[in-house]
């Protein structure tokens, strides 16, 4: 949607209308576009009454009900109506050396804005920043999950000569059999990943925490790092534990910096999302 006359920031959200399909219907959607781009946009998860009859209503193919949305979109799009934006900006990234982004599902949709804010940043900067590095781990139950922001992560992977931006990407569904042998075979004949389509490989299970934070200290010793979260309180649990068990509190030592309150915000955004 263009945005004229709109300021946005990255991480913040919307809530969106579109007379056709209800009048009085409002709902919340995060931003997935950067504020350096011309327009605003959102990703909508189809899983309920009003994002299934907004698709529809774009023309959207929901082809046999498995939730895969098709690309006959109309011609003529209809109206629709913005009220925003809302929320605390995620300029917090900015402030360390290293920023280390986590996203659960769903979650991942704020970082969507900040990874394409922090791109056009690096490679046309306005300011001097402290941020050198950025670690994103996506974590998805289901393999079609990645689908979701497969041309982003590409684009990122394509144009980041510097390797500025590391993308880790966690499977934590069963396979099925077909799938697996698919998966095997594709991994042996190319060069990107079977299941993302990206270059950096899946990695099978739930994260371990203990080896990345290891890992973090190893690579970046004496250095102030971010941790960000978006998903299940039980996750932001668990990293917040891990961020307070290799903080090293001394002059010279890695100090991880892990905000529970940006995180709670995080997970009741998601929690709109899901709504």
């Amino acid at each position: 949607m263009q945005k004229d006359g709109i300021k946005t920031q990255a991480g913040q959200w919307i809530f969106l209308c579109c007379p056709a399909v209800s009048l009085h219907q409002w709902h919340p959607f995060t931003l997935t576009s950067a504020p350096e781009e011309d327009y605003i946009s959102v990703h909508v998860r189809v899983v309920g009454n009003f994002t299934t009859a907004l698709a529809k209503t774009l023309g959207c193919d929901l082809g046999d009900g498995d939730g895969e949305v098709g690309e006959d979109v109309n011609t003529v799009l209809p109206r629709v109506m913005v009220d925003g934006p809302f929320g605390s900006a995620s300029e917090d990234v900015f402030l360390y050396e290293v920023a280390v982004l986590v996203g659960a599902g769903i979650g991942v949709t704020p970082f969507a804005s900040v990874l394409k804010s922090i791109w056009y940043r690096v490679n046309y900067p306005q300011s001097k920043s402290r941020l050198a590095k950025v670690y994103f781990i996506w974590i998805c139950r289901d393999k079609e999950a990645f689908e979701w922001f497969q041309d982003l992560l590409k684009a990122i992977e394509e144009e980041d000569i510097q390797q500025f931006i590391e993308i880790h990407t966690y499977l934590t569904g069963r396979l099925r059999a077909d799938e697996a042998a698919n998966i095997i075979l594709n991994d042996q004949e190319g060069h990107q990943d079977a299941v993302t389509g990206l270059r950096s490989p899946t990695h099978y299970g739930r994260p371990n925490l203990d080896q990345i934070f290891t890992g973090l200290v190893h690579i970046h010793p004496a250095t102030d790092i971010g941790v960000f979260f978006c998903g299940p309180k039980v996750l932001s649990n668990m990293l917040g534990d891990a961020a307070n068990k290799y903080n090293q509190p001394e002059e010279n030592g890695t100090k991880f910096y892990f905000g529970k309150g940006n995180s709670i915000i995080a997970v009741f955004t998601h929690l709109l999302e899901n709504f």
